[in-house]
């Protein structure tokens, strides 16, 4: 079996290594970004719903709690 032939080492310089961590950290920040609309949008329709149950029990509640009160005049 022939082994593959490598390639000369050469030094990782630090400009490398900045280069690299410029393109990760870019690839990161785009989807950050797309997760964070999604996740507003998510919060912002979970937050309707919280109020829209909260208003509809309260109504309901106040139908079953509610006093009567008769007045008879003599």
């Amino acid at each position: 079996m022939a082994e593959p032939q490598q390639q000369p080492k050469q030094k990782i310089t630090r400009d490398d290594i900045h280069a690299k961590f410029a393109e990760l950290s870019d690839d990161v920040d785009q989807q950050a970004e797309a997760a964070k609309s999604t996740a507003l949008t998510v919060a912002a329709v979970a937050g309707a719903v919280v109020v829209v149950v909260v208003f509809l029990f309260g109504r309901s509640r106040g139908k079953k709690k509610t006093t009567v009160i008769e007045v008879r005049r003599f």
